[in-house]
């Protein structure tokens, strides 16, 4: 049995005794519970735990406190409006909260990330309005670049219309290292941003593409346990990506959807793994793009120069790509290396937005860096 199944069997085993066992004597705990103020407590049964710590993204892990009943609880410090994730760590094993069932699926394993919505003012681009949604319709097909069954899911924008003389731009948006495809949808609120958007007319109507980002899905057997990804591997997981995108996802989509095969309306962008992927495809294949966006980027190819990587990158792309947008967390583990590439494509005297703003690698940053890219394209 691999590693990481002995580990979702002991975090299932772990529900078990956490939930069911005790919840038949007593009513279930409540968690997450959302107070006026901005605070969210968390709750876990778990009478036999030695100890419990609260682990959510952006924020340092925090010790839960167990009552007498056998129940943990944690309190937060007061929070903006977001969607904030978050897990429990139980003697060391890491498992999703069993009583919230708003989740971020990770890709490869049975359990995922529990999410949390502290409510904010209509104003704010992920917040569900009354106004025309759009439809998230899921494809599967057979890989023979990569060898495996795989998804993406492709937005359609309200009243999408197939007969339509104008054909519609298209976006492929790409997730995260341990993210699966529906990412976007179900942590980044990317089909709310974009229906808001439309409804102000801040946005052109537009078909957005969100497919599984693994060029070699064995990359993950080391990440999960925190070894060294080899080098080799993390080029074979972009280029072979890439030769997904292009060579089967792409012509799907243009055979299924009304969507124009001109490179000026077709756009890429992503985040982290997903942010490196759309500028490796975007810069090398401008014959394809003409609107790239990059959010928390694994900007190389572990370690190869900059003009190994993006061959084809000088002064000359500027009449050709109509944005490069790229945009980093100064709190981010990544900001030195986005920081390299900005310097990079400036002594290429390359024409590129480069947005720096508070925050680290999460995603509150990447729905703003969305919320921000959506209205510059297609224009």
């Amino acid at each position: 049995m691999a590693r990481w199944s002995r580990h979702v069997i002991t975090g299932v085993a772990l529900l078990a005794s956490a939930g069911s066992v005790v919840g038949a004597q007593k009513p279930p705990v409540r968690s997450p519970e959302v107070h006026a103020d901005g605070r969210v407590t968390v709750r876990l049964r778990a009478p036999n735990a030695q100890a419990v710590i609260f682990a959510s993204d952006g924020a340092p892990p925090a010790a839960m406190t167990r009552d007498t009943a056998g129940d943990w609880s944690y309190t937060t410090p007061p929070l903006a409006p977001d969607i904030y994730s978050y897990t429990f760590r139980v003697d060391g094993v890491t498992i999703p909260d069993p009583q919230n069932a708003e989740m971020k699926p990770v890709f490869r394993m049975s359990l995922g990330q529990s999410l949390v919505h502290v409510p904010g003012p209509n104003s704010l681009s992920w917040e569900v309005r009354d106004v025309p949604h759009g439809t998230i319709t899921e494809h599967f097909y057979a890989s023979r670049v990569i060898g495996d069954r795989r998804n993406y899911y492709v937005y359609t924008p309200p009243n999408y219309d197939p007969r339509r003389r104008e054909r519609y731009p298209v976006l492929y948006l790409l997730h995260g290292l341990s993210d699966d495809a529906s990412g976007w949808v179900r942590a980044g609120r990317a089909n709310v941003i974009l229906d808001n958007l439309i409804a102000s007319r801040r946005t052109l109507p537009m078909v957005v593409v969100m497919p599984l980002g693994y060029g070699a899905p064995q990359i993950l057997d080391g990440f999960y346990w925190g070894r060294q990804i080899d080098s080799a591997l993390w080029r074979q997981n972009t280029t072979r990506f890439n030769d997904a995108l292009l060579n089967e996802v792409i012509p799907q989509v243009e055979r299924t959807y009304h969507v124009t095969t001109a490179r000026g309306g077709r756009a890429i962008a992503g985040l982290s793994m997903g942010g490196g992927q759309s500028l490796y495809t975007g810069l090398n294949n401008l014959d394809r793009f003409a609107y790239i966006g990059a959010f928390s980027s694994v900007t190389t190819l572990n370690g190869q120069a900059y003009d190994a990587v993006y061959p084809a990158v000088n002064q000359a792309i500027n009449s050709r790509l109509k944005l490069l947008w790229i945009g980093i967390g100064r709190d981010d583990g990544l900001h030195a290396q986005n920081v390299q590439l900005r310097d990079w494509l400036r002594s290429k005297n390359v024409s590129f937005d480069w947005v720096e703003t508070a925050g680290g690698h999460a995603w509150p940053v990447w729905r703003r860096y969305l919320t921000d890219l959506l209205p510059r394209l297609f224009r």
